[in-house]
């Protein structure tokens, strides 16, 4: 019999677990792989498979990564409390989510880093190494008077 400590931590990795199945399938499926084969192999359902290669074929890999259909990985009280309604059919307020989460499992606020979605890490990684030692050393002294 599963302790619930253990059964504590399947639910918190879940979404991990399942975001990797789907990603998993998408390799699979990019092979060629029959969606039977895929289903055989992730553990899925046939439905699943086929409904990720729809996914796949309209919004690519960033469509499997969607967090349970929202656009952006961002939770909060009210989307857990749409997605407990969804899977439990438990409606909770958003008060009692935050209870629920904070109180009961020991969650804290995490807010999202800022980072533009345009943002090039090859760019920045040229201007810290190259303008920025420049800016840093000044302007050029004038040794005329």
């Amino acid at each position: 019999m599963r302790s619930a400590a253990a059964n504590k931590t399947n639910e918190l990795t879940r979404p991990v677990v399942c975001e990797a199945r789907r990603l998993r399938a998408a390799e699979l499926l990019a092979q060629g792989r029959s969606v039977t084969e895929v289903a055989a192999a992730v553990g899925a359902s046939m439905e699943s498979v086929r409904r990720w290669r729809a996914q796949l074929a309209t919004g690519g890999r960033g469509a499997l990564r969607k967090a349970c259909g929202f656009d952006t990985e961002l939770w909060t009280l009210r989307r857990v409390a749409q997605v407990t309604e969804r899977t439990t059919g438990v409606q909770l307020a958003p008060a009692s989510v935050w209870r629920l989460l904070h109180q009961r499992l020991g969650w804290s606020v995490q807010r999202p880093e800022r980072k533009a979605k345009e943002r090039d890490e090859q760019a920045i990684a040229r201007w810290v190494a190259h303008e920025w030692p420049r800016i840093k050393k000044g302007p050029p002294k004038n040794t005329h008077g």
